[in-house]
C-alpha cells in the first residue's frame, strides 16, 4: 500500500506564501497521479490540484495562486501556496490515484492532513 505524510502547514498572513511537501512509500510513486485536497469546517473535502505527470488540474479558486510540483526520484509532491487568502484556510490532504477524478470517492491514498490558517 501507499503511504502519505504531509508537512509545512502553519500559520500565515493573508497575501503570504506557504509550501506543502508529501511524502509518498514505495517506488510505485510514479504510476500514480498525486493531488491535494483541502477541508475547511463544516464543508466537504474539496479538489484544489493534481498532477499525473503529464498533466496538470486545478480547482478554478486556486488557479494563478497555486503550483503542483512533484519529484519522483524523491517519492514527494509539493503544493505551493501564494497569495494567500483567509478563505484557504483548511486542513491539506495529500492524495494518490491510479487515474484522475475530482471526485474526493475515486482517489485510493490519503495523508493524515497539515493544517493551513491564513490570518486576515
Amino acid at each position: 500500500q501507499v503511504q502519505l505524510v504531509e508537512s509545512g502547514g502553519g500559520l500565515v498572513q493573508a497575501a503570504g506564501s506557504l509550501r506543502l511537501s508529501c511524502a509518498a512509500s514505495g517506488r510505485t510513486f510514479s504510476r500514480y497521479v498525486m493531488g491535494w485536497f483541502r477541508q475547511a469546517p463544516g464543508k466537504e473535502r474539496e479538489f484544489v490540484i493534481a498532477a499525473s505527470g503529464r498533466s496538470t488540474y486545478y480547482a478554478d479558486s486556486v488557479k494563478g495562486r497555486f503550483t503542483i510540483s512533484r519529484d519522483n526520484a524523491k517519492n514527494t509532491v509539493y503544493l505551493q501556496m501564494n497569495s494567500l487568502k483567509p478563505e484557504d484556510t483548511a486542513v491539506y490532504y495529500c492524495a494518490a490515484a491510479f487515474n484522475f477524478a475530482v471526485d474526493t470517492r475515486r482517489w485510493d491514498y490519503w495523508g493524515q492532513g497539515t493544517q493551513v490558517t491564513v490570518s486576515s
